[in-house]
């Protein structure tokens, strides 16, 4: 996998070189200074990004990639190699990677919860991000998991020096009103209209199965999960249930939770989803479908698996 920087040169590289795009446009694109663009595309150059004959491996996946955000309209993709097609690379340090580059001094990341997320975050090294805040994107669960959003939040903030803001209030309350009651509370509606300031958030989708998180927490029974899905759920983005077109799905349980909205959510500039199995691309197809995904990092199998949706059938075959 590429240092998250050489992933921005080759994508500036692919559109000059590719898809004929304007120095301008691109760093409109990239949020960059023109000047960086012309810097960045000399350096393409130079590191052989744009010759006829490119380097194997890593360059393949890299091209992946470019196709990735060009099919499903995400801004960035990076591509971890997992063992499938030649040397294995650390899913959670190379996600960790990703994020140091992502996320700027005095600005607001929004942290979502589960396994792959805890995973990520117990692996960054100790990192100091000036004047840094880390908000709980969702409410907190009664269980000793490590992966439960009020510690993801607190430890993520010790290892980059940052400020951790957790949400105090349950993900889910057992009646509507209830959970109306609590949203209303001076404290959690401040915490949830803050939420709306993020520059960034990071989290992954949750699937839709008795092994879901959701489940194993206890947010919610298998009886209700299957209920759930008959009637469309296919995944999670921040707790909330959404169908597979990624529209939030009208039921009870999303009513009863204590969570960013999902209008909010898609507000955010930076929406880095981490998924690594390929059992969850099904609950990934539907996070993009609905706009929730703009920055993603996954592994080479889940990758390929998204990719052969954007192959023609004859190329499919």
């Amino acid at each position: 996998m590429r240092a998250p920087q050489e992933h921005v040169i080759h994508k500036a590289a692919w559109f000059y070189h590719i898809q004929g795009m304007r120095q301008e446009d691109i760093a409109e694109a990239l949020g960059l200074s023109r000047a960086t663009v012309i810097n960045y595309l000399k350096r393409a150059r130079d590191i052989g990004a744009v010759t006829i004959r490119v380097p194997a491996g890593l360059f393949r996946d890299d091209v992946l990639a470019r196709r990735l955000e060009d099919g499903l309209g995400l801004k960035m993709v990076w591509v971890v190699p997992d063992g499938s097609d030649g040397p294995e690379v650390n899913f959670s340090q190379a996600a960790g990677m990703v994020l140091l580059d992502l996320v700027q001094p005095d600005s607001l990341m929004g942290l979502a919860w589960g396994e792959t997320v805890f995973a990520m975050v117990d692996a960054l090294p100790m990192t100091e991000v000036p004047g840094l805040s880390i908000v709980q994107m969702c409410g907190n669960l009664g269980t000793s998991f490590q992966y439960r959003p009020d510690y993801c939040t607190l430890e993520m903030a010790r290892r980059l020096w940052a400020f951790g803001e957790n949400l105090y209030a349950p993900l889910v309350l057992s009646s509507e009103e209830l959970a109306t009651a609590i949203r209303q509370e001076d404290t959690v509606r401040h915490q949830l209209e803050r939420l709306r300031d993020c520059d960034l958030a990071l989290f992954s989708v949750g699937s839709c199965g008795p092994e879901s998180h959701v489940v194993k927490s206890g947010a919610v029974s298998p009886e209700e999960l299957l209920l759930l899905m008959s009637r469309g759920a296919v995944a999670q983005v921040n707790a909330r249930m959404i169908g597979a077109d990624g529209a939030e799905i009208d039921c009870s349980y999303n009513r009863r939770l204590v969570a960013m909205e999902l209008d909010d959510f898609r507000r955010i500039e930076k929406r880095l989803c981490l998924v690594s199995a390929r059992d969850k691309v099904p609950a990934l197809k539907a996070a993009i479908a609905g706009g929730h995904v703009s920055h993603l990092v996954v592994t080479t199998s889940v990758a390929a698996d998204l990719g052969r949706d954007l192959m023609d059938p004859d190329q499919a075959s």
